[in-house]
């Protein structure tokens, strides 16, 4: 955004006067005017335009030159064609007539600049050295929207660095560069503009410690950039000589958007006139650039993988070889972290959350690190940060966590539309409690703020505390369709457990066992005659019922994209302590899968053989199977299960970012 002071002139004396190439200038015609004076004339150097605006219209003389009567309403304004060779070389004469009076002239000397800062404000990817259209002092969504776009620099491209490049105060190599938003001065003035003038790059002082701004080192190698811009610089003199010249500057974010930073930022140049030394600077013309830090994106399982991630720990052989055997028919890496690494701490999915940020000139995936800080604490920061690979947490680092705080109680939506509100990034899923209490659990305020703050995927609020771990992805997943909205939702249920083995009951099978070769053999008429197992369930049926219902509402959602996997649980803690009772799944919790694109990982139920076969891999076959679907089913019972975990939560998937660009979103 362009602003630019008003000339004023007066008859005793000329006037000197700075006009910037691409703005229109205002002139004060009105208060200037002689007393007695009712009308004026203007004219002026070839190379300057004016324009007047006046009503009524302007009335010829005889000679044709126009005349305008003298009234507050009265708007003059200069533009200039072209940058001036020498200082004052345009001239505007405005002559002011009155009835009674003769005719007095004043001069108004002119010095035309070429003074402009650039961005990528139309999104393209690259920065053109031309005045946009669009106003670069104001950011808009949308797909007709403008504006620049920031990226926080939250890779490691330095190897000898421990931390974020963002914290180092210097420019490492290009590759650095390139994960910085371009940004370039254009200047074009006479030789000695400057022995009168100066110029002064500047952030506001509450953003200075959420950007930094590095310019190359005049005279030295290229590859030397230095910080002018940041924390605790928040303003910059420019030292430049008259003549043409382009500057360029790298500008890196140092911080998300979150509570208290909506993620604008402005940089702006401002025009001083030095010209009397006994005074202060004059402000003369300023020029700002508004940019939006990138937000944090998740993907949902329907996006494609693109790596795996898993902990090798005692006895997982069999259950990494499966995950193995998955990601090779997905074409994905899969990389294992060691025991001496995990310290026994399995839950990858826990640890960590892999989503992305992007600019039109990058996409970079980034690592949001939970809180948690059990054994996997360092694997994000060892192992995933690196060269294009970032690095956010949030949350309290010490005390204050609870289960409510890991990752696997972070999960996303695929893109949805909500009446006439479209989400085409999908919406965030958070698991919480019903209501405070002395003993509810809730996701830590910080974690909820920042990913609030993004906007492009608004958070949801599911109830999840009436589980023992209190994770959504316990009753919850998301798996591609061909059809309708691209997916199905999938939720555990009870009731459609209960059914099928009364159905296979009533088909003489209530002598088949659950559990036959990894744990104490329970029948299914044993089960289903089991009244305080079938309380149990009913009370976990109420609790998912409501997520459900908030799910269809916030996610757009009709009962036939969802399908119900068939699952129990059982509550365990003080029964005689109302509220200290959570559900357990009671066999490999089903809908804590793995997905990989068409290929499902999906935990080994060890239920009831029917022919020789489980009924409950079967019934989840054939309600995921006619989607096109490939469901591998994965022991995990003694190494996850029985830690209160199952496939979901020992794994976590890089997946490929949307195609959408988050900016042609409106939130």
């Amino acid at each position: 955004m362009a602003q630019r002071t008003v000339i004023r002139v007066a008859p005793e004396q000329p006037a000197h006067a700075v006009c910037v190439l691409g703005t229109s200038t205002p002139l004060d015609v009105y208060s200037s005017a002689p007393e007695g004076h009712t009308s004026f004339s203007i004219d002026a150097s070839p190379e300057v335009v004016v324009d007047v605006t006046h009503s009524p219209p302007a009335k010829k003389n005889s000679a044709g030159c126009s005349k305008w009567p003298l009234d507050p309403g009265l708007e003059v304004t200069l533009r200039m064609k072209a940058a001036s060779g020498s200082t004052d070389d345009q001239k505007v004469w405005i002559s002011y007539y009155g009835p009674k009076t003769p005719p007095v002239q004043a001069l108004l000397y002119l010095t035309g600049v070429e003074i402009a800062l650039h961005a990528d404000v139309t999104r393209t990817g690259n920065v053109k050295p031309t005045r946009a259209v669009k106003d670069q002092g104001t950011w808009t969504w949308g797909p007709q929207g403008h504006g620049a776009i920031l990226l926080v620099n939250c890779d490691k491209d330095n190897p000898k660095s421990s931390t974020v490049d963002c914290v180092d105060e210097e420019a490492f190599d290009s590759k650095d560069l390139q994960d910085m938003s371009l940004m370039t001065l254009s200047t074009k003035t006479p030789r000695d503009f400057f022995t009168r003038h100066r110029l002064v790059l500047h952030v506001a002082r509450p953003e200075m410690d959420k950007v930094r701004v590095f310019q190359a080192a005049r005279g030295k190698r290229t590859s030397k950039y230095k910080a002018v811009l940041g924390p605790q610089q928040p303003s910059h003199p420019l030292k430049l000589p008259g003549g043409q010249h382009k500057v360029n500057f790298y500008v890196e974010g140092l911080t998300f958007p979150d509570a208290n930073f909506p993620g604008l930022i402005t940089l702006t140049v401002s025009l001083l006139d030095t010209s009397n030394l006994e005074l202060p600077e004059i402000l003369v013309f300023q020029d700002s650039v508004v940019f939006r830090v990138a937000p944090w994106i998740m993907t949902p399982n329907t996006q494609p993988p693109q790596e795996v991630y898993a902990c090798r720990i005692f006895k997982n052989e069999n259950f990494l070889k499966a995950v193995m055997t998955l990601a090779k028919k997905t074409k994905c890496k899969l990389t294992i972290c060691p025991e001496e690494e995990n310290m026994d701490d399995q839950w990858m999915q826990d640890e960590m959350e892999i989503g992305y940020i992007q600019a039109p000139h990058k996409t970079l995936p980034v690592v949001f690190d939970s809180p948690r800080n059990r054994g996997l604490k360092d694997f994000p920061v060892k192992r995933m940060m690196g060269p294009d690979v970032g690095y956010v947490t949030r949350g309290p680092q010490a005390g204050g966590v609870t289960g409510l705080d890991s990752f696997g109680n972070l999960e996303v939506s695929p893109p949805v539309t909500v009446g006439k509100k479209e989400y085409p990034l999908g919406r965030i899923l958070i698991g919480s409690s019903s209501y405070p209490g002395s003993e509810s659990r809730e996701m830590h305020a910080a974690l909820q703020d920042f990913l609030v703050a993004q906007r492009v995927q608004a958070p949801v609020r599911l109830y999840s505390d009436w589980l023992s771990v209190g994770h959504v992805d316990e009753f919850l997943s998301f798996v591609p369709a061909p059809d309708r909205k691209g997916f199905r939702l999938l939720l555990a249920s009870p009731r459609s457990c209960y059914r099928l083995f009364q159905e296979r009951e009533k088909e003489g099978h209530g002598e088949a066992l659950l559990f036959k070769g990894v744990t104490k053999k329970q029948k299914v008429k044993d089960i289903l005659s089991n009244k305080i197992l079938k309380e149990h369930n009913s009370y976990v049926e109420s609790c998912i019922d409501w997520n459900r219902e908030v799910l269809k509402r916030e996610l757009g959602l009709a009962e036939r994209d969802i399908i119900d996997i068939p699952q129990l649980f059982r509550l365990v803690g003080n029964k005689n302590v109302r509220g200290s009772l959570k559900a357990e799944a009671f066999f490999p919790n089903m809908v804590n899968m793995l997905v990989l694109g068409k290929n499902l990982g999906i935990p080994k139920p060890y239920g009831p053989l029917v022919h020789k076969r489980c009924c409950l891999e079967e019934a989840v076959r054939s309600l995921l199977e006619p989607l096109g679907l490939h469901c591998t089913f994965i022991d995990d019972f003694h190494s996850y299960h029985v830690w209160l975990g199952d496939v979901h939560c020992g794994t976590n998937v890089r997946r490929k970012p949307f195609s959408f660009k988050w900016w042609h979103m409106v939130p």
